[in-house]
């Protein structure tokens, strides 16, 4: 099978080549395509790719090329991995929103948006040329804001599934605290992209039947170690009975990590420098392992998501158990306080005809709450990404809980659409 990767010179696509080397039998390829249009992104990272898969004995070819026609033509699978405007828009999206008192952050609130409104039309057109090229291709989508960006490519009637690590992250996590194999964890995960909450951790038996939760356990013992995880106090976890996603602090804290924003280097100035010393450690021509350093880059475990995820799309050889995946997903009455085309980010089990949500027990009125403000805000914002417009702008932000206020809105509306102008056309 041919795998493509879209944004293929992404200092992440290393750790995914390990992935691919390690589990060779859950996934099988014989061609993998980095797509990328900077050839100073792509060459070293290229090299370096070819490097670990030869390490693991993989055979598969490695093909480097700027062109997402000839790359993806006749690929089983393409992922998405793409950040339009790089390291310098990620920059400004965690800048201007702290001038109106508000989070900075690439995926969530204003610069959320931001990124959301340059992002999809980018991935919906690379995505109609996949479809021309490799009709029967699945997309799995690792392209922040993941939620929205699904949901686009949903809509327009594309075989599509969204992929985030924070769920398999939280796996592996438990599971060195249980003393057991990760893939004996199972996760009830509920939530949209980075709103999420794990409610109960299950151990699978040796016939793939979960055990009582273990939730409450973990949370007596190692309770202290988890809330430093996700940054936010123990009391607050063991009072709701859920581990939220690192992610619930900028709801949950909201003023104070705005103010530790704003004392601090932002997480995309850390980024670039760490960008920076990978692709110069890339470049070495003895280096045929992925550097300690890609773990303080993020996207931890996201290569075992990748390939597991893939693997059921495709018929590759994966458990039964396996093919019961956290992915992004059409709701279809999962939560039934949501509209059934919302994208949602549950278990789900995977098979060659797509991601279908599991059934889950009912969601508390917290949790419940703060999901169904944040899928209208998406809505909103999937329409201004589509249509442009300030009004549509201004909108969306008012909708989303971490902003809500009408000169607030004013004023982010102002500074987004001043710094998008390059991005944005109709906002020229």
């Amino acid at each position: 099978m041919k795998l493509a990767v879209v944004g293929g010179g992404s200092t992440y696509t290393p750790e995914l080549a390990d992935g691919l080397g390690r589990l060779s039998q859950t996934l099988p390829i014989d061609e993998l395509v980095l797509v990328d249009p900077s050839a100073e992104r792509l060459e070293p990272v290229g090299a370096v790719v070819r490097r670990i898969l030869a390490r693991h004995g993989h055979p598969a070819r490695v093909t480097l090329t700027s062109d997402l026609d000839a790359g993806a033509e006749g690929a089983g699978a393409v992922l998405f991995q793409l950040r339009v405007g790089g390291q310098e828009a990620r920059a400004q999206d965690e800048a201007w929103p702290l001038d109106c008192g508000c989070v900075g952050q690439e995926t969530t609130g204003a610069g959320g948006l931001a990124k959301a409104l340059r992002t999809v039309p980018v991935v919906l057109d690379a995505a109609e040329r996949v479809r021309r090229v490799a009709p029967d291709a699945w997309i799995v989508d690792f392209t922040n804001p993941v939620g929205i960006v699904t949901r686009a490519l949903l809509d327009a009637g594309h075989r599509a599934v969204g992929l985030c690590n924070v769920a398999i992250g939280f796996q592996r996590r438990f599971a060195g605290l249980l003393g057991v194999a990760p893939e004996r964890v199972r996760l009830d995960h509920v939530g949209l992209n980075h709103l999420t909450w794990e409610r109960g951790v299950h151990v699978l038996d040796d016939k793939g039947v979960p055990g009582p939760d273990l939730l409450p356990l973990l949370l007596a013992e190692h309770g202290p170690e988890i809330a430093a995880d996700v940054e936010l106090p123990v009391d607050l976890m063991r009072g709701q009975g859920t581990v939220p996603s690192y992610y619930l602090r900028y709801f949950y804290a909201h003023d104070a990590v705005v103010s530790g924003q704003r004392h601090t280097a932002s997480r995309a100035e850390e980024v670039a420098a760490i960008e920076r010393e990978l692709l110069a450690l890339y470049a070495d021509p003895a280096l045929d392992t992925k550097p300690a350093l890609l773990e303080r880059r993020g996207g931890a475990y996201y290569s075992e998501a990748a390939v597991a995820l893939v693997a059921a799309l495709v018929g590759g050889d994966v458990a039964a158990g396996d093919r019961v995946q956290v992915a992004d997903v059409r709701n279809r009455g999962t939560l039934p306080f949501l509209p059934d085309d919302a994208v949602i980010e549950v278990p789900a089990l995977v098979d060659a005809r797509g991601a279908t949500p599991l059934p889950l027990a009912p969601v508390g009125p917290l949790q419940a709450g703060l999901i169904a403000h944040v899928a209208a805000y998406e809505e909103l914002a999937l329409d201004a990404a589509l249509r442009g417009g300030r009004d549509r702008v201004f909108t969306a932000l008012l909708a989303h809980p971490l902003v809500g206020q009408y000169d607030i809105a004013e004023a982010l509306t102002d500074r987004l659409l001043a710094a998008g102008k390059e991005y944005l056309p109709w906002a020229r």
